[in-house]
């Protein structure tokens, strides 16, 4: 593009260089390659209604107004942010105009952000899907299944858009680079090939932020007369990864710890635990985590790992960051290693469904206390044997569960870690009793 050119077309590089076919989408070829689920329904003429998940600058605005594109149909653009119930029925409106023009003409009513569309602006749009008289397009970058009510989901065909890898970002700076009408009408090799490498890592799947990236470098070179790499560096700076502290990608990386942690597997344990600081968690947060991995995949198996969790949380609140962080990686990398037992984990949910389940049993009463003689005389503590007056301090064959749990076995000790001593410590005990 020429320099007069960019100064006619005041739109930004990323909004220029949307694709303006199918073909020319990139990173999405699970849904748009050859016998993929939406190339086949767009080749068919059959436009479901449907919703695209995925995070920024994938695609979802761009593939909404390629669809309406592709099938011919008029394309109604709303931001969930701003419309409200009004403008929905101005668009249904327009939507039935155009089905009663001449020919008739279908309409895709593409709903931006639509997770942020209250129950009754859901609910609005239910009919004209059901109907046929709209098209609805969503776009989300938070899970549908938990954004979307149910009645207007089970309307939807969902598809996931996945962040584009760094082969597909440098294909699209490299075009955006060459491209004489919406580009910046360059040669390749008007920026290195490693500042174009760097852009495509610092973009981190998202097109627009790559193609942002790729235009400020691009005038900042110009500027500077110089294609220095610490000059890419001060602009890219340190760099955002994904990360929603309140959204998807937050409960699938303390997911993923967790996972880690319980799967013996220290590496990536500090990977996601690093990537959880990096996008901006809170540590304390994932102090408490480490603390309930400690008790709930460790447990009897090193009880020591409950201790030691509580003293990196206790570091961490008088270092503060970066230092304390150092003391959770530590906790973290332990509890990693360490012999794994759920086995109390699983005993105190099968007590509590036993709670559940039997209702209200009454106490044994030779385990009831008798601080009255009425107590006394009625049996209250009757039998009752103190274990401390009996060999090894275990007075063996006295029962402690109601009559209907008699010889139930809640706790089942594995053989890992401590709790191998444990569980021959209670084989015996069991046997007594």
């Amino acid at each position: 593009m020429t320099e007069a050119a960019q100064l006619a077309d005041v739109r930004p590089l990323a909004e220029r260089m949307r694709p303006r076919t199918l073909d020319e989408v990139l990173g999405q070829d699970h849904l748009l390659g050859a016998g993929a689920p939406l190339r086949v329904a767009l080749e068919a003429g059959r436009i479901p209604s449907m919703v695209f998940w995925g995070p920024p600058g994938v695609g979802k605005t761009t593939l909404a107004r390629l669809i309406a594109g592709h099938s011919r149909a008029q394309f109604l653009p709303l931001s969930a942010v701003m419309a409200g119930v009004k403008d929905l029925r101005e668009a249904t409106a327009q939507a039935r105009a155009a089905l009663q023009a001449r020919p008739p003409r279908r309409t895709v009513l593409f709903v931006d952000e639509i997770h942020r569309f209250n129950k009754g602006q859901q609910d609005a749009l239910l009919p004209f899907v059901e109907d046929g008289t709209l098209i609805l397009v969503g776009a989300t970058t938070e899970n549908p299944s938990f954004e979307l009510n149910g009645a207007l989901l089970s309307r939807l065909r969902v598809f996931v858009l996945r962040p584009l890898d760094q082969a597909a970002i440098l294909q699209l700076l490299r075009r955006a680079l060459t491209d004489p009408e919406r580009g910046l009408g360059q040669t390749a090799e008007a920026l290195p090939d490693s500042w174009l490498a760097r852009i495509a890592e610092a973009a981190d799947g998202d097109a627009r932020r790559g193609l942002i990236l790729l235009e400020t470098a691009y005038e900042l070179s110009r500027a500077a007369g110089q294609k220095d790499d610490a000059l890419l560096e001060k602009l890219i700076g340190r760099g955002l990864r994904r990360f929603d502290k309140q959204g998807e990608n937050f409960y699938d990386q303390i997911s993923a710890l967790h996972k880690s942690v319980r799967g013996s597997d220290p590496d990536a344990a500090l990977y996601w635990y690093a990537r959880m600081l990096d996008g901006g968690v809170d540590p304390v947060y994932v102090a408490r985590r480490v603390l309930r991995m400690s008790v709930e995949d460790v447990g009897m198996a090193d009880p020591r790992a409950q201790r030691l969790c509580l003293d990196a949380w206790d570091t961490y609140e008088r270092l503060g960051s970066p230092e304390g962080e150092l003391a959770l990686a530590v906790a973290i990398v332990y509890l990693a290693v360490a012999a794994k037992s759920n086995a109390v984990y699983a005993a105190y949910g099968a007590a509590r469904s036993a709670v559940e389940q039997k209702g209200s049993l009454e106490v044994p009463m030779h385990l009831r206390s008798a601080p009255t003689k009425l107590m006394k005389e009625l049996g209250y503590g009757a039998g009752y044997r103190y274990d401390h007056d009996a060999p090894d301090a275990h007075a063996a064959g006295q029962q402690f569960l109601p009559e209907a749990l008699a010889g139930t076995e809640f706790y089942a000790p594995t053989g890992r870690g401590l709790e191998a001593k444990i569980a021959e410590k209670l084989a015996q005990l069991r046997a007594k009793r």
